[in-house]
């Protein structure tokens, strides 16, 4: 969990690419300038929504600050091949994060729906911030336990349980517990 942030590079070179300066992007996403700035530098692992949210105003899919290539047929994950690893964090916190992305879809062409397992390690804080977000997210259990925060209500999602929500509810999922857990997500949201 210590490795330094690699979205950060990419989503430079594509704000750069797009002509857009770190000021017009904080202005468009309503996202501080310093905190993009740490951002591209490494410095901060970013949660999914501001992450969805420089996606949407560079006009590209959120999978694309993950994908090296695409590919336009069909892409296969295969258990015993190494997988790469991005750190999103359930909070916007500094060079640390609670969860580890393992894409399933890295370099599908056009895709809609982005496939993650992710491991979800216990977090020393308890002050969750919820956020939402346009889209759908389905979460099922693989090992452990996860708690998550949907609006006003809490549900405790156990190995072998689903969840399937409207992302556009402020929500936060993290492991319950002193246990790391291990989920498949899919999350979609539209371009």
């Amino acid at each position: 969990m210590d490795n330094k942030n690699k979205l950060g590079s990419k989503i430079k070179a594509i704000r750069e690419t797009r002509k857009i300066s770190v000021a017009d992007l904080a202005e468009k996403t309503n996202l501080p300038v310093e905190g993009i700035e740490k951002i591209e530098n490494g410095e901060l692992v970013p949660s999914l929504t501001p992450l969805i949210k420089l996606a949407r105003v560079m006009g590209v899919r959120l999978g694309t600050f993950l994908d090296d290539q695409e590919d336009i047929g069909p892409v296969v994950s295969r258990r015993d091949e190494k997988k790469s690893v991005t750190r999103f964090s359930d909070k916007d916190a500094p060079a640390k994060s609670d969860l580890d992305f393992y894409s399933l879809a890295l370099n599908k062409a056009g895709r809609h729906m982005e496939p993650f397992i992710i491991d979800i390690y216990p977090s020393s804080e308890k002050g969750y911030k919820l956020s939402s977000h346009e889209g759908e997210e389905f979460i099922y259990v693989l090992k452990g336990e996860i708690e998550v925060m949907y609006g006003k209500d809490v549900y405790v999602i156990t190995e072998g349980d689903s969840i399937y929500y409207d992302s556009v509810v402020k929500h936060h999922l993290h492991s319950k517990g002193d246990a790391a857990a291990k989920i498949l997500a899919v999350i979609y949201t539209p371009v």
